[in-house]
């Protein structure tokens, strides 16, 4: 089975099927950050964690109006997404897409629901009505992918050590 092009994009059903493999819903569905790795308006690059969480088969997030990301990410709205864990063999989920961003009226409920999973009920009842306070208005970021990876190191791996390992077994 060839891998597609590293840097092409690919269509709908072939990111489908990537985020339909068990290990990358896992992955999607872990309270674990994602990395978002964007360009900053100094066209220098970015990559900061950041909580998500799933809509309508998009990756999304929110973050304050004032934050850098959001004037970068209006300039220049292509991004990369890395989710993985720390365990052996490790999981890797790689993205690549394109942001749309909406300004919405305090913190939304998605960026609520997300707090619910690490905290005890006492502390989210805190956190939350911190959230509320602070955030009259959010900007979510939702990510469209038009590529997707899944390195899970048991079926599959990186091109480059694909690579190598081939080269070495044709030299026998």
């Amino acid at each position: 089975m060839s891998a597609p092009i590293e840097g092409a994009d690919m269509n709908q059903q072939e990111i489908a099927e990537v985020l339909a493999k068990p290990y990358a819903q896992q992955l999607l569905h872990s309270t674990d950050p994602l990395r978002l790795a964007y360009d900053g308006l100094d066209g220098d690059p970015r990559v900061v964690p950041i909580g998500f969480w799933l809509e309508d088969g998009r990756i999304t997030m929110a973050t304050a109006t004032n934050a850098p990301k959001v004037a970068a990410l209006r300039a220049k709205p292509a991004v990369a997404i890395t989710i993985d864990t720390n365990a052996f063999p490790p999981k890797v989920l790689l993205l690549r897409g394109v942001v749309d961003l909406e300004t919405v009226d305090g913190p939304p409920e998605g960026y609520l629901e997300g707090g619910k999973t690490f905290m005890t009920p006492e502390q989210y009842a805190e956190w939350e009505a911190g959230v509320r306070g602070l955030y009259d208005q959010m900007v979510v970021i939702r990510v469209t992918p038009t590529w997707a990876k899944l390195l899970d190191f048991e079926t599959t791996i990186p091109q480059a050590v694909e690579e190598l390992m081939e080269a070495k077994a044709g030299r026998g």
